[in-house]
């Protein structure tokens, strides 16, 4: 199924771009820092996850598992997201937006690519040109919220001076796989959970620019599906 963004023009209303995205990356371990790259790998290894093989790694997750719903399904209650930038190439050039990683903490110990696969993946409605936000990239604040003893707690905050930019990413990925092609889509690494990597059903994420004043959020619940033995 194709995504579909309204992407803002000047001085006109926000146009509808079609992709079909036919290759998906999740790129872990992004963060610019390499003392806070292993304190989120610590934050992980308290729950049982191994640490990761290379730094970063580049996990690829079928295409399906992308949606733009307010409603998601899972396996479970021990799910969470995390909110990332969210590249793609469409049109001869690239467009960011924000996705959440969610993710299956349980079987997050046994397997992190797994882990990814079963969850969906959710993703904004709205994209901006990559070309309009470059020379501000590292100004972006990445946030994200979730439900938690009735109220909404802020879960994630930070600006995306804390992750590897765009053309660092790419070219790390690209020095082991095919360059990006049209219909190709990453996101880009997260930031860590305030209070520790937690499950919700709720969960709200947006990408801010300081410089124009202007975000793109998208909020999503998720429904547990029963764990049959």
């Amino acid at each position: 199924m194709p995504l579909i963004f309204d992407v803002p023009s000047e001085n006109t209303p926000p146009h509808p771009l079609q992709i079909e995205v036919n290759c998906l990356v999740i790129a872990g371990w992004t963060g610019r820092d390499a003392h806070a790259v292993e304190h989120h790998i610590g934050e992980l290894e308290a729950i049982g996850v191994p640490r990761p093989s290379a730094v970063p790694l580049f996990y690829r997750v079928g295409t399906n598992q992308l949606s733009q719903a307010g409603t998601v399904q899972v396996v479970g209650d021990n799910t969470s997201g995390e909110a990332e930038p969210f590249l793609f190439f469409q049109a001869g050039e690239y467009f960011v937006s924000i996705a959440s990683d969610h993710t299956d903490r349980t079987l997050e110990t046994h397997s992190v690519a797994l882990s990814k696969q079963i969850c969906p993946k959710p993703v904004a409605r709205n994209a901006w040109r990559l070309a309009d936000v470059l020379d501000h990239w590292d100004q972006l604040v990445l946030r994200s919220w979730i439900g938690e003893g009735g109220e909404s707690r802020l879960y994630q905050e930070g600006t995306l001076a804390a992750l590897r930019g765009p053309a660092d990413l790419l070219a790390c990925y690209g020095a082991r796989n095919p360059p990006p092609a049209e219909g190709f889509a990453m996101t880009c690494g997260t930031l860590g959970a305030i209070g520790g990597i937690r499950p919700s059903a709720s969960f709200r994420m947006e990408l801010f620019d300081t410089r124009l004043d202007r975000s793109i959020s998208h909020a999503y619940r998720c429904v547990a599906l029963p764990v049959i033995a």
